[in-house]
């Protein structure tokens, strides 16, 4: 069957004030997680109309959006939400700031595991608080939890769990008994849950690793359950600056909300459009997205495990985030030996707690994904 949008295309970004492409211009960017491909046209077609209506003033959640986020947990999460029970959001990662502030008293800890997406080891600093990381281990090829080192690191301070679901950056898929584990753990120590699914919509075997929503976990864990979700990862669209949360317990809601303060900016009216449009007609865009990803996903896994010797890489099952473990090469910051060598721009492993690392974005068209290995294969031979 002939694909309906061409991925292919490579799209000049150069000059346009992108962060990925603009920060270093001197480099080949393979960093922050930005694709490299347009839109949805249902999207950009919804930002164009309401931009056309002229008036760009201060903007609520419309009804259609509200009915789209309601739609979609249900649909895609098996998820009966009630209205009251979302939290709509200017992005992630100043609602994990928030939620460092709103839980937990000055001095108290937040948790973690590493390697991990480096706000998650940074919010604590906005809370006055301080970070226990206890790094994933790795059991016959799959990265998990090690429980044994959490429980010998939690304290009666940990007030907060911040978890990555689907894992950025080593691409798991965490089971519903891994999750349900997690939550009792944070319940039993009398720790938030807070779960970050920003990638939740890009898991390339829905049926082998299905997502597993931490608002759909037992009602009895709810009371410790935030739940952040979020279009932009999924559609391209993070400049737009949308997200939402999920909480269903109203104690914690309301404590979550009084954190806002008058710190937090408005969200645009194009915002609240945009998401809309990518729920409610974005799925057979988001089903060629994966599809193309995971020819990208299998071509860096094949390239990396027999043309990169001194690397590995774990097995990928969501998100188009490579995590390539470069410590064989005997270079202290192999990021920055990429960049200087062969002129690209990777993530940092040490940003993430595991220095000796690099992330690579492979969402971006295939020539991308291969002139990029290309060079990093160069300058390892």
């Amino acid at each position: 069957m002939a694909s309906l949008f061409n991925f292919d295309h490579v799209v000049p970004r150069r000059g346009t004030g992108s962060l990925k492409w603009d920060k270093l211009p001197t480099l080949d960017p393979f960093w922050v997680a930005d694709m490299d491909f347009t839109s949805p046209p249902a999207v950009l077609e919804a930002l164009q109309e309401r931009a056309a209506h002229g008036v760009l003033g201060y903007a609520l959640p419309h009804r259609g959006l509200i009915e789209a986020l309601l739609e979609y947990m249900e649909k895609r999460h098996s998820v009966a939400v009630e209205e009251n029970e979302i939290v709509h959001l200017g992005g992630l990662v100043c609602a994990l700031s928030m939620i460092a502030q709103a839980i937990g008293k000055p001095g108290g800890e937040i948790m973690t595991c590493t390697p991990i997406y480096p706000p998650f080891i940074g919010v604590h600093h906005d809370a006055e608080k301080k970070c226990i990381t206890v790094p994933h281990i790795e059991v016959n090829g799959r990265w998990e939890f090690d429980w044994n080192a959490m429980e010998a690191a939690v304290t009666p301070d940990t007030a907060i769990f911040l978890l990555s679901n689907p894992q950025n950056p080593l691409g798991r898929v965490f089971t519903r008994a891994e999750l349900e584990q997690l939550a009792v753990f944070c319940d039993r120590h009398d720790i938030i849950l807070v779960s970050d699914e920003i990638h939740c919509d890009l898991i390339f075997d829905e049926t082998k690793t299905p997502h597993i929503c931490g608002a759909g976990l037992p009602d009895e864990l709810q009371k410790r359950i935030i739940t952040l979700l979020a279009p932009s990862k999924t559609y391209n669209i993070a400049g737009m600056g949308y997200a939402f949360a999920v909480i269903r317990d109203d104690s914690l809601r309301r404590k979550f909300t009084q954190a806002r303060g008058h710190t937090q900016p408005e969200i645009g009216c194009l915002s609240y459009y945009t998401a809309e449009a990518a729920y409610r007609h974005g799925e057979p865009w988001r089903k060629e997205l994966i599809s193309y990803l995971a020819k990208n996903r299998d071509t860096i896994t094949d390239f990396v495990r027999t043309r990169m010797p001194g690397c590995s890489i774990p097995d990928i099952e969501a998100t188009y985030l490579a995590w390539i473990d470069c410590r064989a090469l005997g270079h202290d910051n192999p990021a920055q030996f990429f960049e200087k060598k062969s002129a690209l721009y990777l993530s940092d492993g040490a940003y993430f707690g595991a220095p000796g690392h690099v992330r690579f974005n492979y969402g971006c068209p295939h020539s991308r994904v291969l002139e990029g290995l290309d060079k990093m294969a160069n300058v390892i031979a």
